[in-house]
């Protein structure tokens, strides 16, 4: 089975909406696009060649496909844009019919039916950026198996969420961190199982309690 794994520059207050450019994604008059460009140090680019070092194939959504393939393919002697360029890539889209960009697969029938498959399949695994929209069916039917997130120190008080309303409740377990010059946390999650609950409150007091309680010393 293939593992889909996520890639997602985030703020501190959850929003992951137009990181790489102010026309990115204006959805809902949003204003800060390219929030994410004056952070970039050394740490962050070893982290970011790390993580793309390894054979993947691309599973994107339709916007951020479309950013890619305006700007990839015209990339030369630059080892992300060959990897880009050489890869295949999935396009989760209702409303693209037709691509040139050399590899594209267009996922435009039963698209969740069609992740699934994908994801069934024995190879590399496959690797979402960005895609804020798409990320969010990948959550609600828990298709996701682990998570880059990377989180900037700044808010911005409103825009599209990573973790929206249809996510399905779980717990994540940290598997990597590391922290840049800038102060960006950058963090791999993979899923944990459900979430356990508890209290903090005593239900039986401990004779110590008791003690406390009724003021004896």
């Amino acid at each position: 089975m293939r593992k889909i794994i996520t890639n997602t520059f985030v703020t501190l207050d959850g929003i992951i909406q137009a990181p790489g450019g102010p026309e990115e994604d204006r959805a809902g008059g949003f204003e800060f696009g390219g929030w994410s460009f004056h952070y970039w140090d050394d740490v962050m680019g070893q982290v970011m060649g790390e993580g793309m070092s390894q054979p993947y194939d691309l599973l994107l959504g339709r916007k951020t496909y479309d950013i890619f393939a305006a700007h990839w393919p015209f990339i030369e002697n630059d080892p992300t844009a060959d990897q880009f360029n050489a890869c295949n890539k999935y396009v989760a889209t209702q409303t693209l019919k037709d691509a040139t960009w050399q590899n594209t697969v267009l996922l435009n029938g039963d698209t969740l039916e069609q992740v699934k498959a994908l994801k069934a399949e024995e190879g590399i695994d496959l690797q979402v950026h960005g895609s804020c929209d798409f990320i969010q069916t990948l959550l609600r039917h828990n298709l996701i198996d682990e998570m880059n997130i990377w989180i900037f120190p700044l808010v911005i008080g409103h825009g599209k969420k990573l973790f929206a309303d249809g996510t399905i409740p779980s717990n994540l377990k940290l598997t990597k961190h590391a922290i840049s010059s800038t102060g960006v946390i950058i963090t791999t999650y993979v899923p944990d199982g459900e979430i356990k609950t508890g209290s903090f409150a005593l239900e039986e007091p401990t004779e110590l309690e008791t003690k406390r309680r009724e003021g004896v010393s």
